[in-house]
């Protein structure tokens, strides 16, 4: 087992690459209403570092939690999964 503990990994889509060695990802999840017992969608956008600058706006990618990098950026880019059409 690592040293450090289990890091979290988010698997989601790629809105925006317009800045510099930085991404924005859209996570989502299924979350059950605690009264209706009907699942529905919630979103969040995360920040994650791209070293390469090699994602672009449709990727599938995968993100792991990491130290803070800014103010705003907690995650990096594992990988990509898929790449847009």
């Amino acid at each position: 087992m690592n040293e450090r503990g289990i890091k979290r990994t988010v698997k989601g889509v790629v809105v925006s690459s317009k800045m510099d060695k930085t991404v924005v990802v859209r996570a989502e999840r299924l979350v059950k209403h605690p009264v209706f017992h009907k699942f529905f969608r919630k979103f969040m956008k995360y920040k994650a570092h791209d070293e390469a600058n090699s994602c672009n706006a449709g990727d599938t990618v995968l993100i792991v939690e990491s130290r803070p990098l800014s103010r705003d950026k907690r995650w990096r880019v594992r990988e990509i999964l898929e790449r847009a059409k």
